[in-house]
């Protein structure tokens, strides 16, 4: 397992271009985020994926979340992004909101035995979104063993994961505590998850 330190700067080419490597070559990585420690890989990778999931203790009946760098990167992955949809984006991205989406009907991403839903969010942390427009969409879900409790730094996960994964990305720590609020919003809207925004203020862009 490799370590690369962004704690102090921004990642540069040559950690960047190891990132893309071990993404390419179906690796798993460790990466900050603006709630918890995430650990992912590339969501076109069955293997990588399944790897992901019994790193983390669970099946495929619970897929992991895409992260991606922008709302252009959600409307690919997606078949439909409604009004409120996009309405929720502008207000709360990048930021603790993860959003179910109906998957795009040409999207080769195998994430678990869930296809006609994806879960999709913009994370507000510098150093993973560095790393999704360098790579793409992720798939990523918390740095934990399942049961545990989410890591909000690097030694944390490290202790978790050891040699499962194959690069561990120190962006110090993270807030951690309350997760991403979800958001159904392939039918009538609704809150599946309470989190971090207020629900209120959620509700207020279909209400």
């Amino acid at each position: 397992m490799e370590n690369i330190d962004a704690t102090r700067e921004a990642l540069g080419a040559a950690q960047l271009k190891q990132i893309r490597q071990v993404v390419a070559e179906e690796g798993i990585l460790v990466l900050p985020t603006d709630t918890v420690y995430g650990i992912g890989a590339d969501p076109y990778s069955t293997d990588a994926v399944n790897a992901v999931l019994a790193a983390k203790g669970r099946g495929r009946q619970m897929p992991p979340p895409v992260l991606v760098a922008d709302v252009e990167s959600a409307e690919k992955v997606s078949a439909h992004v409604g009004s409120v949809a996009r309405k929720l984006m502008e207000a709360f991205w990048p930021g603790g909101l993860t959003l179910i989406l109906p998957t795009a009907k040409d999207l080769h991403y195998d994430l678990g035995d869930i296809k006609d839903t994806i879960a999709v969010r913009m994370p507000d942390n510098p150093v993973a979104l560095q790393i999704l427009r360098a790579v793409g969409p992720l798939a990523v879900t918390s740095a934990n063993l399942t049961g545990q409790s989410p890591a909000t730094d690097v030694d944390a996960a490290r202790a978790y994961f050891q040699g499962k994964v194959d690069l561990y990305v120190d962006g110090g720590p993270t807030p951690g505590g309350v997760p991403s609020t979800i958001v159904d919003v392939t039918g009538e809207p609704k809150i599946l998850r309470s989190g971090v925004l207020d629900d209120t203020e959620v509700r207020r862009y279909w209400a």
